[in-house]
């Protein structure tokens, strides 16, 4: 039986850091620590490609685009949406998220989700490197998995088509 699981390495792989502007004092720490994270695991900086877009609504146009090249093994997506008075927050919010989910479903390739969607600015600032953590970083590590999974689980179908 064969078993696979991904571990997170950088090392030989492109990535892009696809950052909104939109709430920037969240989104930059967000995208920092997305950096930090393939830098420290093996990425090389000139093989991450950082792209800044105006809002969480333009997250999956560009992350679209950038997957259509077919230069990268994944992407990390950072942006942050908080709840205000209008439903806004949930058109936003949701369609981003599913333009996303739909889009690594299409191309095939991991897309790390550090795009935040909370209640407060306290609560975004807890995500993005206060007392939860960064989860920029979280979603580097989880594409850097993925993106060796994907790898490992490319190279098991090739040897056992070779067999």
């Amino acid at each position: 039986m064969a078993e696979f699981e991904g571990t997170p390495r950088g090392t030989g792989r492109r990535f892009a850091v696809v950052g909104s502007r939109f709430n920037g004092t969240i989104t930059q720490p967000l995208v920092d620590g997305a950096l930090d994270c393939l830098v420290r695991h093996g990425a090389r900086a000139d093989d991450v490609d950082v792209v800044w877009v105006p809002g969480a609504w333009e997250l999956p146009a560009a992350t679209a685009r950038l997957l259509m090249t077919e230069r990268y093994d994944a992407v990390v997506v950072c942006g942050a949406v908080i709840r205000g008075e209008t439903p806004h927050f949930d058109f936003v919010a949701g369609e981003a998220s599913r333009g996303l989910s739909l889009l690594q479903g299409e191309y095939g390739v991991p897309i790390g989700f550090a795009l935040l969607t909370t209640d407060t600015l306290e609560q975004a600032q807890a995500r993005a490197g206060g007392d939860h953590g960064n989860k920029g970083w979280d979603a580097a590590l989880a594409a850097l998995e993925m993106a060796d999974l994907f790898g490992l689980l490319d190279a098991g179908a090739t040897d056992e088509d070779d067999a």
